[in-house]
C-alpha cells in the first residue's frame, strides 16, 4: 500500500500549495514594481509626445532650436451602458500658446494580453499624427511586430472621421491598414483601439483643456515643459 506522500491526493495538495505560494510571491513583486513600471511609462509617454504630435523631423528641429512644447494633462470620462471609462489625454502647445495637438493614452485586449498605446491627433482632432505602442505581450516575431515603425506609420495622416479597417494585402482605400502576416488579430486589436478611442474622445478633445477634468503630471522631460493645470 502506498504511503500518503506517494498518493495522488498528496501530490495534488502539493501542487496547489506551490501554485498558491508562487501566486502570492508574484502578487508581492507586482505590488512593489507596479508604481515603478507606471512611472516609467509616464516618462516614456511624455518623451514621445512631441514626435507623436509633430512628427519625428519637426520634433527634432524644435529640440535643436532649444524650443519645447508645453504639455498639459486632463482626464476624459466616457460612460456607455452605465460603464465608465477614463482616458488620459495630453494637450501639447507651442511656446506662444497655440495648440499643436493631442496625445491620448488608450488600451484594449490584444491576442495574448492587454495592449497599451499612445495615439497622436492634430489640433482639430481630424488627422492621426502618430501611433506608439506603449506596452504589449503579443507573440514574438508575429503579433509583437505591431511595435515596428513601418507598420505603425500606416496610421499617419489617416482621417479620424473614417473608421479604419484591417485588410490582408496591399490596401486599396485610404482607410485600410495592411495586417501583419500571421498576426491579423493583433493588427485588428490595435486598429480597434484606435477607432474606439477616436469615437469616445473626439468631441471632448475640442473642449478647452481647462474646462475638462485635470490630472497632475510629473515634472518635465527633455523635449517638453510640463504644466500642471489648476
Amino acid at each position: 500500500m502506498r504511503s500518503f506522500k506517494e498518493s495522488n491526493l498528496f501530490q495534488a495538495w502539493l501542487v496547489l500549495l506551490l501554485a498558491t505560494a508562487f501566486g502570492i510571491a508574484l502578487a508581492g513583486v507586482q505590488t512593489k514594481l507596479g508604481p515603478v513600471i507606471e512611472a516609467n511609462k509616464t516618462r516614456e509617454t511624455l518623451a514621445k509626445i512631441p514626435a507623436l504630435v509633430l512628427g519625428e523631423d519637426q520634433a527634432a528641429t524644435l529640440s535643436s532650436q532649444k524650443k519645447s512644447l508645453t504639455i498639459t494633462s486632463r482626464t476624459i470620462e466616457i460612460e456607455r451602458n452605465r460603464i465608465k471609462k477614463f482616458y488620459t489625454v495630453y494637450d501639447a502647445l507651442f511656446e506662444d500658446g497655440t495648440l499643436a495637438g493631442h496625445v491620448a493614452k488608450a488600451s484594449g485586449q490584444g491576442y495574448a494580453d492587454k495592449i497599451e498605446l499612445l495615439l497622436g491627433l492634430d489640433a482639430t482632432a481630424e488627422t492621426i499624427t502618430g501611433l506608439f505602442i506603449l506596452d504589449q505581450k503579443e507573440t514574438p516575431g508575429l503579433g509583437n511586430r505591431i511595435i515596428e515603425t513601418p507598420w505603425r506609420d500606416q496610421f499617419l495622416n489617416k482621417a479620424s472621421a473614417t473608421r479604419l479597417m484591417v485588410v490582408k494585402g496591399t490596401p486599396s482605400k485610404d482607410n485600410e491598414i495592411d495586417a501583419i502576416s500571421g498576426a491579423t488579430i493583433s493588427s485588428r486589436s490595435v486598429t480597434d483601439i484606435v477607432n474606439k478611442t477616436i469615437t469616445d474622445i473626439k468631441a471632448q478633445l475640442l473642449s478647452p483643456p481647462r474646462e475638462a477634468a485635470q490630472k497632475p503630471v510629473p515634472p518635465g522631460n527633455e523635449t517638453g515643459k510640463i504644466k500642471e493645470n489648476s
